[in-house]
C-alpha cells in the first residue's frame, strides 16, 4: 500500500529501505521484512566506533542510503555506490532531508569499478550484495583490496554453520568434499525468491573461507549471516602476492611482468 505515503516519497518508490525522515515519515512502512534494514542495523550497530570522525567509509549496494546515513551521522565521510539509479535518486533526496548531502556522495557504479579507483577506506560496508554477484570472489576481492581496517560483510547463507577441516587430498580422495562443514556454494541457475539476480548462497564454512582467502581475519559475528573483519596482515591474500597476475588480468591490467 502507498496511497497514504507522501507524494514525493510514493513518487520516488518503490522504496526497499524503510528511512526515517526526520518529520517522521517513512520511506516504507510496510515492508515485508519488517522495519528492514533497521533491525539489521542495530545488529552491528554496537560493533562500529560511535565517533567515526576522520574515517573514510565505502557503502557498497547503498540502496537509498540507510547504512551511509547512519555512518555520516557518527561523522564519517561516506561514498556509497549502487548500480540502480533509481535508488541512487531515492538516496540523494534523503541526504536532503537529513541534512547530510555535505557527507555523504552516491555514485552509480558497479562493484567491479571499484578496481579503478585507487581510494581506500576505513570501513566498508558490502552488504547484501556477494549474492546478486555472478563473479563473487572477484567482487569480493576487490572490495577487500580497498579495506583499511574494517569490513562488514553480509550475504545470504545456506543452513547450519559446520565447518570442516580441509586438509590436503589426492585427486580420487573426494568424498570430503561432501562433509557438511565443507565450503560449498549453491548456483542459482534461475531464479531464487523470484530474483534472477541472485546467482549464489554460500554455506557459512564456504563464507568463512572466501572472507579469509581475501586476506581478512573474522574478528566477531554481530548477527544472523553477518561477519565483522579486519585484514590479517598475517594471512594476506594471493591476489596481492603470488597469484597477483591472475588478479590483474581478470581486471583488464598488464599482468605479464608479474610472472
Amino acid at each position: 500500500m502507498t496511497d497514504y505515503l507522501d507524494p514525493t516519497i510514493a513518487a520516488l518508490g518503490p522504496w526497499f529501505h524503510n528511512l526515517h525522515l526526520p518529520d517522521g515519515r517513512q520511506t516504507a512502512p510496510d515492508h515485508y521484512l519488517g522495519d528492514f534494514p533497521n533491525f539489521k542495523w542495530q545488529e552491528i550497530a554496537g560493533h562500529i566506533p560511535a565517533d567515526l570522525s576522520g574515517w573514510r567509509a565505502l557503502d557498497v549496494g547503498c540502496n537509498a542510503g540507510f547504512y551511509s546515513f547512519e555512518l555520516a551521522k557518527r561523522g564519517a565521510r561516506v561514498l556509497g555506490i549502487d548500480l540502480d539509479p533509481r535508488y541512487l535518486d531515492q538516496a540523494r533526496w534523503a541526504a536532503g532531508e537529513f541534512g547530510l548531502s555535505s557527507r555523504v556522495e552516491f555514485r552509480c557504479q558497479q562493484v567491479y569499478d571499484l578496481v579503478r579507483e585507487e581510494e581506500e577506506f576505513d570501513l566498508v560496508l558490502f552488504m547484501g550484495v556477494l549474492y546478486h554477484l555472478r563473479y563473487p570472489l572477484l567482487g569480493l576481492d576487490i572490495v577487500t583490496q580497498r579495506v583499511q581496517r574494517l569490513l562488514v560483510f553480509q550475504t545470504l547463507t545456506l543452513p547450519g554453520r559446520e565447518v570442516a577441516d580441509q586438509p590436503d587430498h589426492w585427486i580420487n580422495e573426494r568424498d570430503a568434499l561432501l562433509q557438511t562443514g565443507w565450503p560449498k556454494a549453491a548456483f542459482i541457475e534461475h531464479r531464487f525468491a523470484g530474483d534472477p539476480t541472485n546467482w549464489w548462497i554460500l554455506n557459512h564454512a564456504c563464507v568463512e573461507a572466501l572472507l579469509r582467502s581475501c586476506g581478512m581475519k573474522i574478528t566477531a559475528y554481530p548477527g544472523h549471516e553477518v561477519y565483522l573483519c579486519e585484514p590479517d596482515p598475517g594471512r594476506p591474500s594471493c591476489m596481492t602476492t603470488w597469484n597477483r597476475g591472475e588478479f590483474l588480468s581478470a581486471t583488464g591490467q598488464p599482468w605479464q611482468q608479474t610472472t
